[in-house]
């Protein structure tokens, strides 16, 4: 018999989800607290009527909070990693002319 932990995470006494890991449990408590925190703006803008669509665009918000602080100028974006071309490889793996003296 195995024995399996599980981290599950309560909103008003209701259960919202279960993980295996202790970190995703809390990434996801943290995501849900975000919601809760952007759900009296979105609801300031009068723009959803309906609650369901309210509550999906704040867990949506909190979902993205990477992307909407890169919108709103609060972070900057992540460069893109390039990989380097076989040229360039090949260029950066010749010794210099420093490297050369030395060895003979």
């Amino acid at each position: 018999m195995a024995v399996v932990t599980q981290y599950v995470v309560i909103r008003d006494g209701a259960e919202k989800m279960t993980f295996t890991s202790k970190a995703e449990a809390d990434a996801h408590d943290k995501i849900l607290d975000m919601a809760e925190a952007l759900n009296p703006l979105i609801k300031s803008s009068e723009l959803f009527t309906d609650e369901q669509q309210l509550e999906d665009m704040a867990l949506f918000l909190a979902k993205e909070r990477e992307n909407v602080l890169i919108a709103l100028g609060a972070k900057k974006p992540k460069k893109p990693k390039t990989e380097k071309t076989s040229a360039e490889k090949a260029e950066a793996a010749k010794p210099t002319d420093k490297e050369s003296t030395k060895a003979a």
